[in-house]
C-alpha cells in the first residue's frame, strides 16, 4: 500500500474520530486547568488519544476483532458489552449528540433569536441524516469522500482557527480551579472519557480494516502494520489539536467564566474574526461532527448485519439514522445527562479488556485471569455509574472510598488487579484450563 494511501486513511480515523466532544472539552479543560493545564493536558492525552490508538492496534491483533476479544471473557459478555458500546457510539447517546451540536453551533448563532429552533432543528437533522444515509450506504468510498476532501478543509478550518488563536491570544495563564487545583493530571484523565473516542474504537477499527483490504492489503502482518500507521497518523493529528485547542481555552479565562467549550470557542471566534468567525466555527463543527456520524453509522451498519444475518447493511444503516434523526430532536442536556453515567462503567471495561488482550501471552490466554479481572471490574465500574447518575449507594459507597485511587476517580483499579490475581490463582491450581482457540491464537 502506498504511504499516500496511510496518511489519506489516516486522515479518515481522524475525522472519524473528530466529532462534537473532541472540540468542546479541550478549551475547557484548558480555561479550567489555568497553571496546571499541562498535567490536565497530558491525562487527557492518555484517555483521548493514547486509548483510542491502543484499542485500535489490539482490534487489529486479534482475529475476530473486538467481538473475539470479548469472547475471551465469554460469548454471552462479549455480545452484550459489544451491543452496548455499539448503540451507546451510535444512535442511543454519540450520534444525537454530534447532531446536536453541530445544530448549535452551525446553524443557532444565525437564528437570531428566533422561537422556532425546535422546527428548524427538525429540518436541519433531517437533512444532516439524509447525507449520512447517502454516504454510509457505500463504505468502501469513504477513504475518498472523508479522507481525501472533508477531512483536509476540516484540517485547514482548524488550522485557521488555532494558529490566529495562539499568536493573537498572549495573556498569561490563571490560577487552576477547585477541579483542576490537585490532581489534575487525572481529572484530565476522567475528562477524556468524554471524547468516547475508545469506545468508537471497538466499532471504527473494523472499519478502518475494511478501507485498508481495500487496497490490496491481505497478510495479517501488513495488515497490523498498515492499520499502526494510519492509527499514528490520527493520533499525531488529535495530540496537536487538542493541545492547541487547551492553550486557547487557558488563553481565554482571563476574559472571564465560560459555561462550556462551546462558549469558549464561540467567543474565540468572534474575538478573532467578528461575524465571519462564527461562520468558521459553523463549517468546523458541521463537518467534524458530520464526518464522526458517518463513520459510526457505517460501524453500526457492519456489525449489527453480521451479528443478525438476516438484517441486510442498507436496512441497519437506515433504522440507525431513523433512531439518530429521531432521539436528535430530544434536545442536548437530555442526552448528556444518561451519556456521563455509561461512559463511566463502559470506560473502566474497555481500558482493563485491552491490557487483557496486549498482555495476554504472559498468563497463557487464560479465561479465567480474563473473567475473574472483567468481574471485579465491572462491578465497582457499575458502582461508580450508578452514583454519577445519582443513585444513592449508602454504605457501599463508604466502602468504595477506601479503595486506593479513589479520590481521583479510578477506585476501580485496585478490584481489577485483585480479579487478576484471584484468576491467575485459580488458573494455577486448576488441573484443566480453559484457553482461547487455537485458530485464534496462530492470528493474534
Amino acid at each position: 500500500m502506498k504511504k499516500l494511501d496511510n496518511l489519506f486513511i489516516g486522515f479518515m480515523l481522524f475525522s472519524m474520530f473528530f466529532g462534537a466532544g473532541n472540540l468542546i472539552f479541550p478549551p475547557f479543560l484548558g480555561a479550567q486547568s489555568g497553571t496546571n493545564f499541562w498535567l490536565a493536558i497530558a491525562g487527557f492525552i492518555v484517555t483521548g488519544v493514547g486509548l483510542p490508538i491502543a484499542v485500535i492496534f489490539a482490534v487489529s491483533l486479534v482475529k475476530g476483532g473486538a467481538q473475539a476479544m470479548g469472547d475471551r471473557v465469554h460469548p454471552i459478555f462479549s455480545t452484550a458489552f459489544m451491543v452496548a458500546v455499539y448503540l451507546s457510539i451510535g444512535p442511543f447517546l454519540a450520534i444525537p449528540r454530534n447532531t446536536n451540536v453541530a445544530f448549535e453551533m452551525g446553524v443557532t448563532p444565525f437564528l437570531s433569536g428566533s422561537t422556532n429552533t425546535s422546527l428548524y432543528l427538525l429540518v436541519y437533522s433531517f437533512v444532516f441524516f439524509a447525507l449520512v444515509y447517502v454516504i454510509s450506504l457505500n463504505p468502501t468510498k469513504m477513504e475518498k469522500y472523508m479522507g481525501r476532501f472533508i477531512a483536509p478543509v476540516l484540517l485547514l478550518s482548524m488550522v485557521v482557527l488555532i494558529v490566529v488563536g495562539l499568536v493573537q491570544l498572549d495573556a498569561p495563564l490563571q490560577s487552576p480551579s477547585e477541579l483542576y487545583n490537585s490532581g489534575a493530571f487525572f481529572t484530565g484523565f476522567l475528562e477524556g472519557y468524554n471524547t468516547m473516542d475508545a469506545l468508537a474504537s471497538l466499532a471504527f477499527g473494523i472499519v478502518i480494516l475494511t478501507a485498508i483490504q481495500k487496497k490490496g492489503v491481505q497478510g495479517r502482518v501488513q495488515l497490523r502494520t498498515n492499520t499502526f500507521k494510519a492509527a499514528v497518523v490520527a493520533g499525531v493529528l488529535l495530540t496537536v489539536v487538542y493541545v492547541s485547542l487547551g492553550l486557547i481555552g487557558a488563553k481565554m479565562a482571563v476574559n472571564g467564566s465560560f459555561e462550556d467549550g462551546t462558549d469558549i470557542l464561540s467567543s474565540v471566534a468572534t474575538l478573532l474574526f467578528g461575524q465571519s468567525g462564527t461562520a468558521l466555527l459553523g463549517v468546523i463543527f458541521t463537518l467534524a461532527c458530520f464526518t464522526t456520524v458517518v463513520g459510526l453509522t457505517t460501524a453500526c451498519g457492519q456489525y449489527f448485519s453480521k451479528l443478525i444475518p438476516k438484517t441486510s447493511y442498507r436496512t441497519v444503516v437506515l433504522l440507525v439514522s431513523l433512531v439518530g434523526f429521531t432521539l436528535s430532536n430530544l434536545g442536548l442536556a437530555q442526552i448528556l445527562k444518561v451519556s456521563v453515567p455509561f461512559l463511566v462503567t463502559a470506560y473502566p471495561l474497555t481500558i482493563v479488556l485491552i491490557l487483557l488482550a496486549f498482555f495476554s501471552r504472559l498468563f497463557s490466554h487464560s479465561k479465567k485471569v480474563y473473567a475473574t479481572t472483567m468481574l471485579f471490574t465491572g462491578v465497582f465500574a457499575a458502582l461508580s455509574g450508578l452514583e454519577t447518575f445519582g443513585v444513592d449507594l449508602g454504605p457501599i459507597d463508604a466502602v468504595r472510598n477506601m479503595l486506593p485511587f479513589s479520590s481521583v476517580g479510578l477506585e476501580w483499579v485496585a478490584p481489577a488487579l485483585v480479579g487478576f490475581v484471584v484468576g491467575l490463582l485459580f488458573t494455577k491450581f486448576t488441573k484443566q484450563e480453559t484457553v482461547v482457540e487455537k485458530s485464534e491464537l496462530k492470528a493474534s
